[in-house]
């Protein structure tokens, strides 16, 4: 492995890792509120027991992601020196705001896990809120610094030159809308189908049935509505890619061919060799239709891109299928889960019907890292879109393969970390957690 590949590699991992644990700080503090809102709404401690565990949950994940989100701004420094010389001070602004989001983040997670029973019930609840509001304005700004990559703005490039710096205008480029977008609904649907998959086992094997039927309830309502409405942020996303980076376009679809009345690929398996797609489903003029709402328009092709300026082809088509894919399978649950919830109640009581839940557990997630590989896969081989070419950024130190080879390990060990702190909360929900007349949590947990 060549630095250059082990760079990439390096980057890859780290961003596909703290993927996860951003999504889910990013969510997890909603569905903790709701509980928590229904708690002091009704009384009923299975609320109050769900919205302790989840905390619980956010804590585990928020530490990790702190630790990898940390790693990641050390990594843009020294894998990717030139790109930071120059776009460090261009798209620094979202960064430092986001810096700001995380302390009020921490200090509000600080405030709600030791606020029980010291606080007014409801301002306890509000920092609750907090937690998730600054972890949403969070991700927004980060997918605004990785929009601006994608879709450079607030500056003159002038004889290799960055003049007349602009980082508001960079910060809110033309991509930043459509990817926040996006990427907000994305980590709704898939943490909202990964924790309703994980109680629909616990349900399916009948432990504690009353504490994870509701907690089952409040995560796959905010799953459900986020995949019916992400459809329509892809198509917002899809049209912009098409204005701005035809070649990711082209790519995504396995365009070779710049035509009109452009087929819809499905599936198949590209040969960049034939220019041909083979065994796929081909929907005549559907292309052309959902780019520019026309069914004669010109689609651009890879003919049209010069071969050192397009992407790996190959990649960036399964990944985009992958996405498309999981993401149509969570819309057709979502519609089940309402059709139950409004028709046919008895399904909840129904094995098969929870039991699709469960196979669902990882299928948001798979979806959201094929959706960062068709981002990122699909803007090579610049690192910023018709600027600056990702192998002119990065850093001439050798023996980056051995730094992935042990950020690798690192990331492996936390992920197992992880997962066995998550066992560890979900074995102790009928010991500390579902109990019928809960005492103080100080009591409990010897806090």
């Amino acid at each position: 492995m060549d630095d250059f590949l082990a760079a990439r590699s390096q980057m890859a991992l780290s961003l596909g890792f703290h993927i996860v644990f951003s999504c889910i700080g990013m969510v997890m503090p909603f569905f903790m509120a709701i509980a928590h809102w229904y708690w002091l709404k009704t009384k009923d401690p299975v609320y109050q027991n769900i919205t302790k565990a989840w905390s619980k949950g956010v804590a585990i994940f928020f530490a990790t992601g702190a630790v990898s989100g940390t790693v990641l701004s050390f990594e843009l420094g020294l894998l990717w020196p030139t790109f930071m010389k120059h776009a460090g001070p261009i798209f620094g602004m979202p960064f430092s705001l986001e810096g700001t989001a995380f302390f009020i983040e921490a200090i509000a997670l600080g405030f709600f896990l030791y606020g029980w029973e010291r606080f007014n019930p409801w301002f306890h609840w509000f920092t609750g809120l907090i937690v998730g509001v600054s972890g949403i304005v969070s991700g927004i700004l980060v997918v605004s610094a990785n929009s601006w990559m994608n879709s450079p703005s607030g500056f003159d490039y002038v004889n290799g030159q960055y003049l007349h710096i602009d980082p508001v205008k960079a910060m809110f480029n033309a991509a930043w809308f459509q990817q926040a977008l996006h990427m907000s609904i994305a980590a709704f649907a898939a943490t909202g189908f990964a924790v309703a998959g994980v109680h629909a086992l616990m349900i399916v094997r009948k432990k504690n049935v009353k504490f994870h039927y509701m907690a089952f309830r409040i995560a796959i309502v905010f799953g459900a509505v986020a995949a019916i409405l992400q459809p329509i942020s892809g198509d917002i996303s899809a049209k912009n890619v098409a204005k701005r980076q035809p070649a990711k376009l082209a790519a995504m679809e396995a365009h070779f061919k710049t035509e009109k009345f452009a087929p819809l690929i499905i599936g198949g398996i590209p040969d960049t060799a034939t220019k041909q797609v083979n065994y796929a489903i081909k929907l005549p003029g559907m292309l052309s239709f959902m780019t520019y709402e026309n069914f004669n328009a010109e689609v651009k092709g890879l003919d049209q891109i010069p071969a050192k300026d397009q992407p790996p082809v190959a990649v960036t088509h399964y990944a985009f299928q992958v996405m498309v894919g999981l993401g149509m399978a969570m819309l057709a649950l979502a519609l089940l889960y309402f059709i139950a919830l409004f028709k046919v109640k008895k399904w909840f009581s129904k094995e098969w019907f929870l039991k699709l839940f469960v196979a669902a557990t990882p299928l948001g997630f798979i979806a959201v890292e094929a959706g960062w590989t068709v981002t990122e896969v699909g803007r090579q081989p610049w690192i910023i879109q018709g600027v600056m070419r990702t192998a002119d950024a990065v850093t001439p130190m050798p023996g980056i393969a051995y730094s992935f080879y042990i950020f690798t390990a690192v990331y492996i060990s936390l992920s197992l970390v992880v997962i066995f702190m998550l066992y560890r909360q979900i074995k102790m929900v009928p010991v500390v957690y579902d109990v019928a007349s809960p005492q103080p949590l100080s009591k409990r947990e010897g806090l």
